[in-house]
Formats: structure tokens, C-alpha cells, sequence
């Protein structure tokens, strides 16, 4: 049996492994969905679900219990008390004695009926701070421990390609370093309160045609190692990930499910992971029922687990009978059961499952504390992007203002919350069910944030549809107030119930409805407007930025979150200042997709084409109420291409208050052998000034930073003049350097033992 890929197994687990007939092996890899009935909340769960009673499914044991705190909204302290119980049946009742791991989503907060949510993944590249994410999952992570979870589906890792694409909200950046470093320190911070990261989804997933979910790639080699791969390697290398979930896509035909490539060379023998690879739900089957490679659930799960794919979720659709029967007739061999049997011991062992009491549940479980609200209203105000500001804002208002709030997203609670948060994924079947966690909307907070303010609230129309009979009602509250802030965007849902979300994917970015009608009408009465865009993608609104009919500033939140509203409002007042940062290019049209910064000459605008591909905005583009200047940038004239270096900043606060400037070291490769990106972020580094106040940032980059894969297939550092600047966006040189990397040719290989992160040191001086 191949040992390629597995952890220091235990004599203890080799001794209970050695114990168990086939039965009780394929029960360890397979989960069950308890709850799944009525009410679905994942696609295809209707006609996937297995048909096996759940004592029956465990007569053996279990491998995974699916989320049982996550399916409906249920009392989490009787849900940990039949949860005790039940671990407690399968000690007692079954003949090895094996509780199950306990798996939850976690992406915007544990997915649970009065959990805290937290901003969408998209806010965490916007604050450009992982070290306040890794404190968000470590808060994540402890609640989620005290309920008896073990592991948890995030983070996310897919690097954006297409704004089009529906679960655009779940990922991070179109930059693979920032998804890479953000995702990682999610995976620290979950993992440091003992639950298991897992990454998904494991790999491309992201970059489909045309932006469709399940939809084919066809990503060359070269942007599946160079931009695709690194967020990945660098959670399983740096981050020391405990679990990875496979992508649904098929790479160039091939289902990654059905990849030993990628599931086994890539991740375990060039990486070195050495955890349990977990199956997207249902992505075993949908080898025979979508991609149609296997010509029954045998086959399918045959190729899986040759592939690398240790554990079928949710249900044993395909790893149960399926695969017993095949093992039984010989077309699959037992010694590929008995690897993954391995491993999931292994990870069993590793959280303390074989030695686990279950005598006392919780009785009192507070998942809502004033440390995670507090957490999320920072990351919240953190994440918000102001896009443009003629001055505006920060408000500075009249005694007894009227402020009129419009638009459909004005007062809506769900409207701040992504496609994965509890209230979208799992209360919208569960209307009568309230929230269970205090929501305060943007207008409910901007009440509490101007208390002396009269706000009316207008809707003007809804997110989706074409009914415009509330405009004029909107307009003539505008009319009506000293200022207008109209609240625009999305409402998260899945597969046609919402606008973005799982499988919301859309052929055109415009702003949905009505909505770029309703702004025009309200910023026409002359009255001062701020268009704020509660969304779970960037925009085409370019219309917004500029020109006599543009509104007087413009703020992007990316569904900030349960205290997303508070984070907004204290933006707003001009309490907090803003620090976001674009974490993706703001599209210029859909057409002009897919987009992103790190794209090579002929990837720009060009007088050869009729067609302009430059957006509305760059990646990294953020104001704040301050201003900033990067000076004196230095780095050595010559640097080997196996070394460090390091380039130094002086970042000033130029204006009147105090601010966060996110600094921004960008680099290019001038001449490769292999066509290069015109911008690469090599290093960023959040740093706050009071008004004047000057800081000396240096930050310490591993060549590696700039490797690429080269004509062979393999990456490569090469010598050769790099550009370095820093800027306030991809597009912005405020100050620039040039150096040279010199040397051989140098293959970047595991045995490097080096990581692709970037050290930063800030030295403040007056």
C-alpha cells in the first residue's frame, strides 16, 4: 500500500485499522446528512440523497456527521445535547467504539441559527489585514468547539477571474498573494481553536467559461501554477492545513475530482500535505451523473479515491454500497480503502476523537458575544472601499438634519450578509423564524450613529424587477433632505433566489433592476447624494465615478456582516476614516470580462483594438479623509534569484487627521522568457499615521515572489531588471526603483524549504 500522503500514523490507529472488516472501513469515509429533508440548502440535495435510514448508515460507524447545527435553525444548546448523545450511541453501540467529526460551513462565521456573521470573504481582501482575520477565525473556531464541531468548510481560496461568476462573494482577491496570505491566517486562527480548516475548492473552480458555475476550464498550465495553485500551497505549506475539498470543475476535460494529478502529485507529493482530502458534496457522484466519466457510482467512486479523495460528503452516495460492492468483485483494490482509512484515523486521533468524553453538553452557549460583535464591526469598517468623494464626506451636518435613505437595501438587515451566511442560506426557507442575532440595518444604525438626524427611509424599488412606481416617492424625499444616501447592490441567495450567490451567476454587470435608474433620478434633484453599494461583486459603475451626473461620493461594502451597518455608519459620520482597498478591478462593462490586473502587455488597452479592456477602477484603488505620500523607495541594485531583499518606504500622512494607508509594493519582470504581468502586489502592509506622522516600512521580499513556470513546466526565479514601485493602485507610481536579480536560472522546488510571504517591518519616526 502507497504511503504517499500519510501523516505519522499511530500504532494506535494502525491497531484499530488492523481491527476492522470492510464495513466498518468504508463507514469512516462517508458522512451523513441527519437532517436533510424538506428543506434543501445545497443544490441537487433532492435527487443525490441517499435512501439509507440513518441507523442503518451507522450500524458500522460513521466517518462525518454533516451539518447538523446548519441545516435548519435549531436551539444550539438541545442540538449539542443530541449531538452528545448521539457521539455517545456510536462509543457505545457500535463495535469500535469511533465517534464522528462533526463538520460545519464557517465562511462568514459558523453557518448556525444565532452565530455570529462576519463579513463576506470579499470584505476580508478589502481590509488588506490578515492579521484581524486570523483573530476572526480563531473567535470562529472557539465557538464552533463548544458546540462539538471539529471541521470546518473554509476558506475559500478560489482567486477571482470573472466578476460575472455567482460565488464571487466567497472568495477573496483576483490577486493569488493576498488570497494566499488572507486565506492563511483564516486557516491559523480556526485551526489555533482546534477545528481543521479545509480549503476549498481545490482547484479552478473560480475560472470557468463565461463565468458559469460548474462550468468548464480551460485554464493553460501556466495560469493553473502561476495564479490558481499558490493561495493553496501557501495555506498547506505556511498555514499547515489540516484538510482540502476538491473542486467540481473539470480542467481541460479532466474532473479535478478524478485527478491524481492534482490530488495526489500536486498536493502530497510536491507539497507535502499530509491531511484528509473531503469530496465538494456530491462531487463523487457527479462524476457518473455530470461529467460522465464513470459509467456508474462504483466507477465513480474507483476514480475518486485513486485520485486522492479520502471522504465522500455529504452522504455515501457513491463510497458506501457502491464502493463496497466494487471492492468485493475486484475492480477496486482494498489498499486504496485502507490508505484513506488511514488518514481519517489519523485526523480522528489528531482532535482528540479516540480518547473523547461526551458526559456534559453545554447547558449555556453565547455565539453572539460582545468580543465577536465588536470583531466583526471592525473588519466591517475596515473593508469599506471609498470609491470617489467630492468632498462630502465625512458628513458634516446641520443641527436636526434630514437625511433621506433610499433604495432597497436601505433598511434590509439580509441585505449585508453573504450567500453563506445562516440568514441567506438557511432562514430564507425558514421565513417565520426570526433572526436570532441582533441586525441592525444601515439605516437602523445610522440612527444610532447620528441620533440627532431625522432619516426617512424610501425604498424607491426592489433589488430585482421593474417597478418603478416608488421612484417617485424616493425622489421626492430627496427633494425634501439635506442629503441622499442611496443604498444600492445585491441580495445574496442561491441558484435564482437572489442575485449573486451559488450559481447566481449573470451575463451582465450592471446594476440589478432598476436600481442605476433609481441613483440617476435621486442625484438629478440637485440634492447631495451618496450612492453606497451593498454587494457581493464589483459593479460596471463607471457612470458613478464621474461627470456632472455623477453622485457626490460613492462607497463600495461588500457584505460587511452582521455589524456591517454600525461599520458603515461610523464611515459615514466620519468617526472612523476608510481603509479598504479594491480587492478586485471594478469592471469597466461584462464585456470586457474576464479581467484582472495581472495580465500581460497585450492584456491592456492597445491602439490596435476598438475594444477598451481597462476598468472603472484599479485593484488596490481606496480614498480615505486623509492623504498620504510614498517617498524615497529604495532597494538593492543586485539580488540573487535564490535570496531575499529588501525595499524600503517612507509612507507620510499629509493631511489634517489621522488615517490607515495601505502601502502597496508592486513589481514587474521587464523582459522574461515567458510573457510576464505588467503589475504584481509583492507585498502590502496596513499602516496607521496620525496627521503628519511619517513611518519607514521595509518590507523583506523572497525572490520566490517572483517566480513564474517556464517553458518547461517548471518554476522558476530568473535573473533579469525588475520594476518596483509603490503606489496608492496597481496603476499609480508614487515612487519607483529598479534592480536586478542576478545568478542562474534558480528552480524553485520543495527541498527550497522557503515560503513566498513577505516580511514587513514598520519603523515609526516623527
Amino acid at each position: 500500500m502507497s504511503e504517499v500522503g500519510l501523516p505519522a500514523v499511530s500504532e494506535r490507529v494502525r491497531s484499530l485499522h488492523a481491527r476492522m472488516n470492510l464495513d466498518e472501513k468504508l463507514a469512516q469515509l462517508v458522512g451523513y446528512w441527519v437532517d436533510q429533508g424538506d428543506d434543501l440548502v445545497a443544490p441537487m440535495a433532492g435527487e443525490m440523497a441517499t435512501s439509507t435510514k440513518y441507523e442503518d448508515a451507522t450500524v458500522h460507524g460513521i466517518g462525518h456527521l454533516t451539518r447538523v447545527y446548519g441545516t435548519r435553525p435549531v436551539d444550539p444548546v438541545a442540538r449539542a445535547a443530541w449531538l452528545w448523545g448521539e457521539q455517545r450511541r456510536l462509543q457505545e453501540e457500535t463495535r469500535l467504539g469511533i465517534p464522528a467529526i462533526v463538520h460545519e460551513e464557517c465562511l462568514t462565521g459558523l453557518a448556525a441559527w444565532k452565530a455570529a456573521t462576519f463579513p463576506t470573504p470579499l470584505a476580508w481582501g478589502a481590509s488588506f489585514d490578515p492579521v484581524l482575520v486570523e483573530e476572526m477565525g480563531r473567535l470562529i473556531g472557539e465557538s464552533m468547539r463548544q458546540l462539538g464541531i471539529h471541521q470546518g468548510l473554509a476558506p475559500v481560496l478560489d482567486v477571482i477571474r470573472d466578476p460575472r461568476w455567482g460565488r464571487v462573494d466567497e472568495c477573496i482577491a483576483e490577486d493569488p498573494y493576498v488570497v494566499g496570505t488572507i486565506g492563511t491566517a483564516y486557516v491559523r486562527g480556526l485551526q489555533d481553536a482546534g477545528i481543521h480548516a479545509t480549503l476549498k475548492h481545490f482547484v479552478g473552480y473560480s475560472a470557468s467559461r463565461a463565468g458559469r458555475n460548474h462550468a468548464p476550464v480551460h485554464a493553460g498550465p501556466r495560469e493553473l501554477a502561476d495564479v490558481l495553485l499558490p493561495p493553496f500551497e501557501m495555506a498547506v505549506r505556511d498555514g499547515g492545513v489540516r484538510s482540502v475539498m476538491n473542486s467540481y470543475a473539470e480542467i481541460d476535460g479532466v474532473p479535478v475530482a478524478s485527478s491524481d494529478e492534482l490530488l495526489t502529485g500536486v498536493l502530497r507529493e510536491r507539497w507535502g500535505f499530509d491531511g484528509v482530502v473531503v469530496s465538494d458534496y456530491f462531487a463523487v457522484a457527479f462524476l457518473h451523473t455530470m461529467h460522465a466519466v464513470a459509467e456508474d457510482l462504483g466507477a465513480a467512486a474507483a476514480l475518486a479515491l485513486a485520485a486522492g479523495i479520502d471522504i465522500e460528503l455529504p452522504t455515501g452516495d457513491a463510497f458506501a454500497a457502491p464502493l463496497a460492492d466494487a471492492v468485493r468483485d475486484g475492480r477496486v483494490e482494498e489498499s486504496l480503502v485502507d490508505r484513506a482509512v488511514l488518514r481519517v484515523l489519523a485526523e480522528k486521533e489528531e482532535l482528540g476523537l479516540l480518547d473523547a468524553t461526551f458526559d456534559e453538553p453545554p447547558t449555556e452557549i453565547d455565539l453572539d458575544t460582545p468580543a465577536h460583535r465588536d470583531l466583526a464591526q471592525r473588519l466591517a469598517a475596515e473593508s469599506v472601499v471609498l470609491l470617489s468623494n467630492d468632498g462630502i464626506l465625512p458628513l458634516e451636518l446641520p443641527a436636526n438634519a434630514r437625511i433621506a435613505m433610499i433604495g432597497p437595501n436601505a433598511d434590509s438587515p439580509e441585505a449585508l450578509m453573504g450567500c453563506y451566511s445562516f440568514v441567506n442560506h438557511v432562514l430564507a426557507h425558514h421565513p417565520d423564524v426570526p433572526l436570532g442575532l441582533e441586525l441592525p440595518s444601515l439605516a437602523g444604525a445610522l440612527r444610532a450613529e447620528l441620533p440627532d438626524a431625522a432619516i426617512d427611509v424610501v425604498p424607491g424599488c426592489a433589488v430585482e424587477g421593474d417597478d418603478a412606481s416608488g421612484i417617485p416617492e424616493a425622489v421626492a424625499a430627496a427633494r425634501a433632505a439635506d442629503v441622499a444616501i442611496v443604498v444600492v447592490g445585491d441580495r445574496a441567495g442561491l441558484f435564482g433566489r437572489g442575485t449573486v450567490g451559488e450559481g447566481n451567476d449573470v451575463d451582465d454587470l450592471e446594476l440589478p433592476g432598476l436600481q442605476r435608474r433609481l441613483a440617476d433620478e435621486v442625484v438629478k434633484t440637485g440634492v447631495p447624494t451618496i450612492v453606497v453599494v451593498l454587494s457581493g461583486r464589483p459593479y460596471a459603475i463607471g457612470w458613478a465615478l464621474s461627470g456632472a451626473s455623477a453622485p457626490a461620493a460613492v462607497l463600495q461594502a461588500f457584505f460587511p456582516g452582521e455589524a456591517g451597518g454600525a461599520g458603515i455608519a461610523e464611515i459615514l459620520s466620519g468617526r472612523t476614516a476608510p481603509s479598504g482597498r479594491l480587492p478586485v478591478s471594478l469592471p469597466r462593462s461584462a464585456g470586457a470580462q474576464p479581467y484582472s490586473y495581472l495580465h500581460p502587455i497585450l492584456g491592456g488597452p492597445s491602439e490596435i483594438t476598438s475594444a477598451d479592456s481597462r476598468p472603472a477602477l484599479p485593484f488596490g484603488h481606496g480614498l480615505t479623509y486623509t492623504s498620504f505620500e510614498h517617498v524615497h523607495l529604495t532597494a538593492p541594485a543586485e539580488s540573487e534569484t535564490d535570496a531575499d531583499f529588501t525595499v524600503v518606504v517612507e509612507v507620510g500622512n499629509t493631511g489634517s487627521r489621522a488615517g490607515v494607508d495601505v502601502v502597496q509594493l508592486y513589481a514587474r519582470d521587464v523582459y522574461a522568457s515567458v510573457t510576464r504581468p505588467v503589475a504584481q502586489l509583492v507585498g502590502y502592509a496596513r499602516v496607521p499615521l496620525e496627521a503628519g506622522e511619517r513611518a519607514v516600512v521595509r518590507f523583506h521580499v523572497p525572490a520566490g515572489r517572483l517566480a513564474f513556470t517556464d517553458r518547461r513546466g517548471v518554476r522558476i526565479v530568473e535573473p533579469g531588471d525588475v520594476e518596483l514601485w509603490v503606489g496608492p493602485s496597481c496603476e499609480e507610481r508614487d515612487t519607483s526603483a529598479t534592480m536586478r536579480l542576478t545568478g542562474p536560472t534558480h528552480d524553485v522546488t520543495a527541498s527550497d524549504g522557503r515560503t513566498v510571504a513577505v516580511a514587513v517591518e514598520t519603523g515609526v519616526r516623527a
